[in-house]
């Protein structure tokens, strides 16, 4: 189950670690791309984003613009940061 959803679009742009809870996905677009992923695997990267912007990231911590469409759609609440 996903709680909430933290859509980030710039790199300098995140939630505090306390804001967070255990169901939330933390997921990087446009140029918050460029922010180094945490270690945490609930923090991954929109993979058109990252290929726009020709940097490298795991291609286990990349969706997909339709993968991110599925996870809102689970989602309780979504907050654009």
């Amino acid at each position: 189950m996903v709680n909430t959803v933290w859509l980030i679009k710039r790199p300098a742009d995140f939630p505090e670690f306390e804001m967070l809870e255990e169901e939330d996905y933390i997921i990087l677009i446009q140029d918050a791309v460029l922010r180094p992923l945490p270690e945490n695997k609930k923090w991954v990267a929109c993979k058109e984003d990252v290929e726009a912007r020709n940097i490298k990231v795991p291609e286990d911590r990349c969706l997909s613009y339709e993968e991110i469409i599925d996870i809102i759609e689970k989602a309780s609440k979504v907050v654009v940061w």
